[in-house]
């Protein structure tokens, strides 16, 4: 067991010495300021003051009845309560050793890991992916990573937008004025050319509007020759999507369009009307407010001139069609059917939060019992801007197309790349250029708090110095040429007697020690920026031990063979840590 987990494991064991019906999964450690120790916990504090208990008294109990000195050194009471925990060089030294030998990589599996549904990237059919589209797509593949690699049981799942109105201009369009020889060149180009024209007609001219509403009609009804020419549609979307997916390397267990749900829709919106969840008005069909929450925080009501109104999620709409609302319950109720997930978690930007907060009331107030055994979770993000702090355009004002971004990153890198290394062979070039270049869109899409909008900047994502995927890809590749410079690196590194002397050796051995917290942070909060400063804070731990402590040059063999391990160690959770970003590695830059 890590040395985190027996502090955190004993501490919960004297803290249910003294307060037996205390939850202690709350009761966590977690690095700290180094001024203090390496681990902190302040979980006495609050359960002290939900018991009216003094803090500090209560950390002295459960101090007394707390025995770490096989990891620690003496525990300290802080404050109003804190605990703070310094581990013993000696524990240091065999957690690491172990991890040489490969028993561990600074983390864990999880005892009781989750089966977790994670909803992420949907893409809509006939349109292009475009810039935003890198956002859901990284941040739920970063996620999905994170939790494999904590041993949660994770099903990915591609929602595709690939039902709804605009297939009615879509058939007309097709109908009507086709160019098959650049369906064949660009189907998406072409998909979306056919839309922007027929949307522009229906504006322009109710019969035209008509004519589409027939198409749509049909398609619903299940008209074989419509059928096909929508299922051509998806077929095609689906061809330029994994394009984009296999790029990116990104792939999910899943792809269930919208269309899949449409048998059960009908039975949802009358299973609402039976069990008065839902009721009709005005034509339409809608869930209202309940009255069982405050009004300002009731998503089912808006303050319009000082009065509560009600804005109900609709089901039905007044023309019998169906909507985003509806589909996702009927998606809800399937996931559960089919895996018995513990948490589903929808990747999906924060302008639909209000749209998930009625979703997650509606599906509690509709199964109860479900509900109870399943947690909904939104995990929200913000926009990409432009430097004018607006959103991501090109020059022309039109949306930033992602097969196109991530040929501009490939280009921008190789420049870089030949005039950095322009004795390697062309294809190695493009090889690296590739991985630096989506590297580098990946990871500064990845940095920010996910909930942040944030300025795209081509200089700063490929800039070598800074928190940037080049900079974390040059450490990796700096440390595999030390090891290109062995006769027999393995033979150095497999037994080594770690000697942790020098201050900088200390400091980047307990922050390789993090790792697994780190991850496990990620997972708990759904932030993968979590991680990016981790590894950011590695590579720049490890330079400044690098320039402070020779390593080929080192004194004597077994201090060159220990710092070799600290370099080893140091390359491989730099490799996992970006691989478990979506990102990949080079051993040359």
């Amino acid at each position: 067991m890590l040395p985190h987990k027996q502090i955190e494991s004993k501490l919960q064991t004297a803290v249910r010495e003294i307060l037996p019906d205390a939850d202690t999964s709350v009761v966590l450690v977690r690095p700290c300021d180094p001024k203090f120790g390496d681990y902190q916990s302040n979980a006495l504090m609050s359960l002290a003051k939900t018991r009216k208990l003094n803090p500090r008294q209560l950390a002295t109990d459960v101090v007394a009845k707390l025995d770490v000195s096989e990891v620690c050194e003496k525990v300290e009471i802080a404050g109003a309560g804190f605990l703070n925990f310094r581990l013993k060089n000696s524990e240091l030294k065999k957690t690491l050793e172990s991890a040489v030998r490969g028993e561990h990589l600074f983390f864990e599996k999880l005892s009781q890991p989750k089966t977790i549904i994670i909803d992420f990237s949907s893409p809509n059919v006939a349109k292009p992916m475009h810039v935003g589209h890198i956002r859901s797509t990284g941040i739920g593949d970063a996620l999905q990573r994170t939790l494999r690699l904590l041993g949660h049981h994770v099903i990915t799942d591609n929602h595709i937008g690939d039902w709804g109105t605009q297939f009615g201009k879509l058939l007309l369009g097709w109908k009507t004025i086709l160019n098959r020889a650049e369906l064949e060149r660009d189907a998406i180009a072409e998909l979306e050319r056919l839309y922007k024209i027929i949307n522009a007609e229906c504006d322009a001219n109710p019969a035209r509007l008509e004519q589409a509403k027939q198409e749509l009609v049909k398609l619903q009804s299940g008209d074989h020759d419509n059928l096909a020419l929508w299922g051509e549609m998806v077929r095609l979307s689906n061809i330029q999507f994994r394009e984009i997916y296999n790029r990116l390397g990104v792939k999910f267990d899943c792809t269930l369009g919208e269309s899949f749900y449409n048998p059960w829709l009908g039975e949802v919106v009358s299973d609402l009307l039976t069990k008065k969840i839902a009721r009709e008005s005005e034509g339409a069909v809608g869930v209202f407010s309940d009255g069982s929450l405050p009004p300002k925080e009731d998503p089912f009501l808006v303050n319009r001139d000082g009065e509560w109104i009600a804005d109900p999620a609709l089901v039905r709409k007044s023309d019998g069609g169906f909507n985003y609302t509806t589909t996702d319950l009927a998606t809800i109720d399937y996931r559960l059917k089919t895996w018995s997930p513990d948490e589903i978690v929808y990747v999906v930007d924060d302008r639909q939060s209000p749209h998930f907060k009625k979703l997650f009331l509606i599906f509690a107030r509709w199964q109860t019992d479900a509900a109870k055994k399943v947690k909904l979770v939104h995990v929200g993000f913000g926009k990409i801007m432009g430097d004018d702090g607006k959103p991501f355009k090109t020059r022309s004002g039109d949306t930033v197309k992602l097969g196109e971004l991530l040929d501009e990153a490939e280009e921008r890198a190789y420049k870089i790349v030949s005039e950095k290394s322009s004795e390697l062979p062309e294809a190695q070039r493009k090889e690296i250029a590739r991985v630096v270049g989506l590297g580098a869109v990946k990871y500064a899409d990845l940095l920010p708090n996910r909930q942040s909008d944030y300025i795209f900047s081509w200089d700063k994502m490929l800039a070598l110095q800074g928190n940037t995927a080049p900079y974390l890809l040059y450490a990796y590749a700096r440390i595999k040429s030390i090891f290109r410079k062995l006769e027999n690196p393995e033979s150095r590194i497999q037994n080594p007697d770690l000697n942790l002397a020098a201050p900088e050796e200390l400091t980047l051995a307990k922050h390789l020690l993090n790792f697994g917290i780190t991850l496990e942070a990620v997972a708990e909060e759904f932030r993968p920026n979590y991680l990016c400063n981790y590894l950011f804070e590695l590579a720049g731990k490890f330079t400044s031990f690098y320039e402070n402590c020779p390593v080929l040059k080192a004194e004597d063999e077994a201090t060159r063979n220990s710092r070799l391990a600290l370099c080893d160690l140091t390359a491989r959770v730099l490799q996992q840590g970006l691989a478990t970003l979506g990102i990949e590695t080079a051993e040359k830059m």
